[in-house]
Formats: C-alpha cells, sequence, structure tokens
C-alpha cells in the first residue's frame, strides 16, 4: 500500500530572504491587482513619480467606480517612515487628480498592534487600508496571501445635513475655477424646470440644493474641480437611462446601489451637450425624491 506524504507550508521572512525582493512583490500584486482582495482592480502605474516626493509603489484603479488607489509595499514590519510616506502620496496624488476619490493603502510582512494602533487614529480621518502580506513556501513553490487588518472607514454619500460648514459661490470661485462653477448654475437652471423654488446650497464639502426656506433639498449634489465637476443623482437604476448613457461618452463613475446613487464626471462641455439627457435624469430623481 503507498502512502501519500504532505509537505507543510513554511513561512518565508521575504524581508531576510535575496531571492524574493521588494520589486518582485511589486511584479506580482501589478500582475494580479485582485489578490490584494481590494476588488477588480486594474493597473495605472507602477513606480510613480510624485514632484518633490519620490516615488510610490503602484497606482491601482477601480474601472467601475474610478477610485484610485495609492499602494506602498514594505517588506518586513511596517514603521513610522513607511506610514508617514503612505499618507503623503495618497494626499499628493488627491491634490493632482480632485475629481477622483482616493485611498492609501499600506502592505507590510509585519503590522504590530503598535503602529495598527497608529493606523486606526489615521483611518478615522484619512482613507486608509493596511494590508499584511503572508508568504509561505511549499516545496518551490511561494504563495503570497493578503490579509486586510484595517478596513477603510466607511464615509457614506452626501445626504441632506445641517452639519456641513456653509461657504458661498465666491469660495468655490477660488477652490475650483469660473467655468466649472458656472456650468453648476447650467445645471441649476435645468432642476428650477422641476421647481422654480428650489437653488444651489453651498457647502464647503459640495454644492447641493435647498428650497425657499433654506432647507436642504440634496436629491442631486455637485462637486466642482479645476477641470469639470462630480455630479451625484439620486435616483433608481433605469434600462432605458442605463442604455442613453451607455451610448453616450460621459464618464459614468459607476451606480451605488446601496444608497441608489448616480456619479457622473462631467466637463462644462458635456453639460451643455448633453442637456436632454441630464434633464431627463434631474426629472426623474426630483420626481422620485418628491413621491
Amino acid at each position: 500500500m503507498s502512502s501519500l506524504t504532505y509537505t507543510l507550508p513554511k513561512r518565508i521572512n521575504l524581508k531576510a530572504s535575496t531571492e524574493y525582493t521588494e520589486a518582485w512583490v511589486q511584479a506580482k500584486i501589478a500582475e494580479t491587482p485582485s489578490i490584494l482582495g481590494l476588488g477588480d482592480l486594474t493597473v495605472i502605474g507602477k513606480e510613480i513619480k510624485q514632484p518633490r516626493a519620490g516615488r510610490f509603489d503602484l497606482l491601482l484603479v477601480d474601472s467601475e467606480s474610478g477610485k484610485r488607489y495609492e499602494v506602498e509595499v514594505q517588506l518586513g514590519p511596517i514603521d513610522e517612515s513607511h506610514i508617514i510616506r503612505t499618507i503623503e502620496y495618497w494626499d499628493l496624488e488627491r491634490k493632482l487628480y480632485p475629481q477622483y476619490e482616493h485611498c492609501a493603502v499600506i502592505v507590510a510582512e509585519h503590522i504590530t498592534s503598535r503602529f495598527l494602533n497608529v493606523v486606526s487614529l489615521f483611518n478615522s480621518a484619512i482613507p486608509l487600508i493596511a494590508i499584511q502580506l503572508y508568504a509561505f513556501k511549499v516545496e518551490q513553490h511561494l504563495s503570497l496571501v493578503f490579509t486586510t487588518v484595517l478596513s477603510e472607514t466607511s464615509r457614506g454619500r452626501l445626504e441632506p445635513d445641517t452639519t456641513t460648514p456653509s461657504a458661498n459661490r465666491e469660495y468655490w470661485l477660488k477652490k475650483a475655477a469660473k467655468n466649472t462653477v458656472d456650468a453648476a448654475d447650467s445645471l441649476e437652471s435645468l432642476v428650477k424646470e422641476m421647481d422654480q423654488t428650489l437653488k444651489l446650497n453651498y457647502t464647503k464639502g459640495y454644492i447641493g440644493l435647498s428650497n425657499q426656506h433654506n432647507i436642504a433639498n440634496n436629491f442631486l449634489t455637485i462637486q466642482p474641480n479645476k477641470s469639470g465637476l462630480v455630479l451625484s443623482i439620486r435616483l433608481e437604476q433605469i434600462d432605458s437611462l442605463e442604455d442613453r448613457l451607455s451610448q453616450s461618452t460621459l464618464d459614468t463613475i459607476g451606480y451605488d446601489r446601496t444608497s441608489n446613487w448616480y456619479r457622473i464626471r462631467l466637463t462644462p462641455q458635456d453639460v451643455n451637450s448633453y442637456q436632454d439627457l441630464l434633464r431627463t435624469m434631474i426629472g426623474q430623481a426630483w420626481t422620485e425624491w418628491n413621491d
């Protein structure tokens, strides 16, 4: 009778290895980004150079939502400089590309409870994910296992509230650009076709809507930036609307099925070119909101 023999996996310290380097790990992640466990991601670039801040390892994007992940890999235990670099790279990227959502990702072989507590403090204010990397060798094969030890804090969608700091048109003209704020005015005109009492409500986080009593009425929100704006519309997903969006050249970030929000990146030219489509979406959202 033959007997089967099994070789138990042996954990490998990649930091001490001369065969497996940090660049090798980066290449493996770039080859199959889904191994991080963050969804179906695509590589935008590797060793991304930033002005006066060196290079960070990987820039990944969620093709459905457009969300970007700034990933830093460190072999061995996590340390202070690694945390600071990761947050710095995330901060620079979000300033360079404010039209996208961004999340910082730290990958390290060993994340101690002490540093996990420190990272958790940042996580309350910064979208930050910590992933611990395990390497196991079975005979001649090496397997990498990525385990999320700290998830990004859920911040949800913008809802009507009274706590968001107020602002005004001048604030957004300085923060964004005149043509993108003018595009927000054009969207206000479409809203007024549904309800003349509605007007833009300026806050420091976004531009929403309010009624004649200055009560928030946010079935849509607008976030202008230097090159365009992000329009979020609360609306049930409709097949006919999906067809029109897919046939357009609009940059649809994705649909949030949890809270029924469409998110679309628009240029000022898009607002003019797609007024009929935007009017339909705004009208349907207004109807659903007031049912």
